[in-house]
């Protein structure tokens, strides 16, 4: 899964309608061009391709006020959000994630009901032991990584982040299911995404053509 698709999907659900230099902008905002491939062009390549995907409506307003030709808008279309739903689900259960996917799940975590985030992540967890269990059957974490050569540090790093995986979603449960954060259903969502403009104290200040559009 590539988290380009599922953070521009999420960031154009938030606003409702948004045109693409928005979406750059709040992803910016949330530190996403640092910890996942998200670069202006890959930004605006994946709002073209998901309108073209149907995942997106595109709007055509009047001109932007830097000039040039009419801007833009997104609106996430139902089948949108089926699959932005889809990806924030797929990505909380599947232990073997990039960690930029994984950190775009977790920022999303809260469009879900609260149980079934719950579920999600013990599903994860199930499937982290399950993973530990089929590295240990080969190696021996008690006897220490030498047992194997050099070779038994790949196990042992596997083990070590199998261990602080779980260690991480078990915690997370437990402030979930202690009433941690307003999930979908619950009431006034957080709000994790710029007003029209608002300044960015994290922007890049990058240009990029698609900027205008």
């Amino acid at each position: 899964m590539s988290a380009i698709r599922l953070l521009v999907l999420g960031a154009v659900r938030q606003h409702g309608r948004a045109h693409g230099y928005q979406v750059r902008n709040d992803l910016e905002y949330w530190g996403a061009h640092e910890w996942s491939n998200a670069k202006p062009g890959s930004i605006y390549h994946a709002l073209k391709q998901m309108a073209k995907q149907g995942l997106l409506h595109a709007h055509e307003i009047a001109p932007s006020t830097a000039g040039g030709p009419p801007r833009t808008e997104y609106e996430i279309t139902d089948e949108g959000i089926e699959e932005y739903l889809r990806l924030v689900r797929e990505a909380l259960t599947s232990y073997d994630q990039k960690m930029d996917v994984k950190s775009a799940a977790i920022g999303f975590i809260v469009d879900l009901p609260r149980a079934e985030a719950v579920a999600l992540l013990k599903e994860r967890i199930r499937r982290i032991e399950e993973w530990r269990s089929a590295v240990t059957e080969h190696y021996s974490p008690e006897e220490g990584p030498e047992q194997l050569g050099h070779i038994g540090e790949i196990m042992n790093l596997w083990v070590h982040t199998a261990d602080a995986e779980a260690a991480w979603a078990l915690g997370l449960i437990e402030r979930i299911e202690g009433g941690a954060y307003t999930f979908a259903g619950e009431g006034e969502p957080f709000v994790g995404v710029l007003a029209e403009g608002q300044e960015n104290p994290f922007a890049t200040e990058e240009r990029h053509p698609g900027d205008r559009r």
